[in-house]
């Protein structure tokens, strides 16, 4: 049997770099979303920290073995989350860290960079023009390079949100599972096929930004040529041709939904559950909308994985709070 890149006994390992204020986010029954959606709908909130995203439990890993190796440096290309965290985890280990951005990515992300002290590099083009500027940062200066999804840090630290969604109760039947890059679906997806091989692993992208969906159906790599989306965490062009190998290992089901659908979901989100998402944290609620039939009488969990926001996007997909919202 084939197996991932990733291993379970190191994830347990990654634990132990992770700052504990990282670990062991709130898991909880949303029972509130329920009538909604016609299931019943386990959320595990990753926003609950400094960073408000789930990154930081990799960018821990990556910058406590840069810092006992006594390696000072460290670039990444980001939409915005990862530069975050990697400029946190860098900051309290004194690192130099520098993140490379494009100068369209939501402006709270790019602010909340500098303020962490991160030095912020802008490119005028998407992410992938990031990753490639990123790459020539790390060749010219010598200093280690970050990518995200195929460095294991990212995956095995993303992973331990899987050992916290085994251990918790009550038992989900399937996990949903934002899909991007691909640390979180790969990580969390290898830890649930070694330890709960029962649950079903449902990965979901917008229909604007497809490549790694398409990639996963056709078993190959699929490449497009633009990606458009408001889910932009997620809005990769390119997959990496290890990380989709195991992504092929452990998701059952790739799904692509609506921009329409996104927005309802972060609308339920806060409406129902008060919470602040950014869009691609509402992609497994964007997929039980869209095919409630599939979901009907199933428990699902689905990671509320970011919550960095641009405050005036975020009030014209949402609205005003409706009456009687709880």
């Amino acid at each position: 049997m084939r197996k991932t890149r990733l291993d379970t006994d190191r994830i347990r390992a990654a634990r132990r770099l992770i700052d504990p204020m990282f670990l062991d986010t709130p898991q909880y029954r949303c029972e509130a979303l329920e009538p909604e959606l016609g299931c019943a709908v386990s959320i595990k909130l990753e926003t609950a920290n400094p960073v408000r995203s789930f990154k930081a439990r990799g960018t821990e890993v990556v910058a406590s073995r840069l810092a006992a190796h006594g390696q000072p440096a460290v670039v990444c290309a980001s939409a915005g989350n990862l530069g975050q965290a990697l400029a946190w985890s860098g900051r309290d280990r004194g690192l130099d860290v520098t993140v490379v951005a494009s100068r369209h990515a939501t402006a709270a992300k790019l602010d909340r960079v500098r303020a962490l002290g991160a030095r912020l590099e802008l490119v005028d083009g998407d992410h992938e023009l990031a990753r490639d500027r990123a790459a020539d940062i790390a060749r010219r200066d010598g200093v280690r390079l970050l990518e995200d999804s195929l460095d294991l840090e990212t995956c095995e630290g993303a992973a331990t949100i899987g050992l916290e969604l085994v251990a918790a109760t009550p038992a989900f039947d399937t996990v949903l599972i934002a899909l991007g890059g691909g640390a979180l679906a790969t990580g969390v997806g290898h830890v649930l096929k070694e330890l709960a091989p029962e649950v079903e692993v449902i990965c979901v992208q917008p229909l604007g930004a497809p490549a790694m969906t398409r990639s996963w159906r056709e078993r190959r790599v699929v490449t497009t040529d633009s990606a458009d989306t408001i889910a932009d965490g997620v809005a990769g062009r390119c997959p990496i041709p290890a990380v989709l190998d195991d992504l092929l290992l452990v998701a059952d089901d790739a799904v692509l939904v609506r921009e329409e659908s996104i927005v309802a979901g972060l609308r339920l989100l806060l409406d129902h559950a008060g919470l602040v998402a950014e869009p691609s944290a509402a992609l497994g609620i964007a997929a039980v909308l869209e095919d409630r039939d599939r979901f009907a009488g199933r428990h699902v969990a689905t990671i509320v994985c970011g919550g960095n926001v641009d405050p005036a996007a975020y009030r014209r997909w949402v609205g005003a709070p409706r009456a009687g919202a709880a």
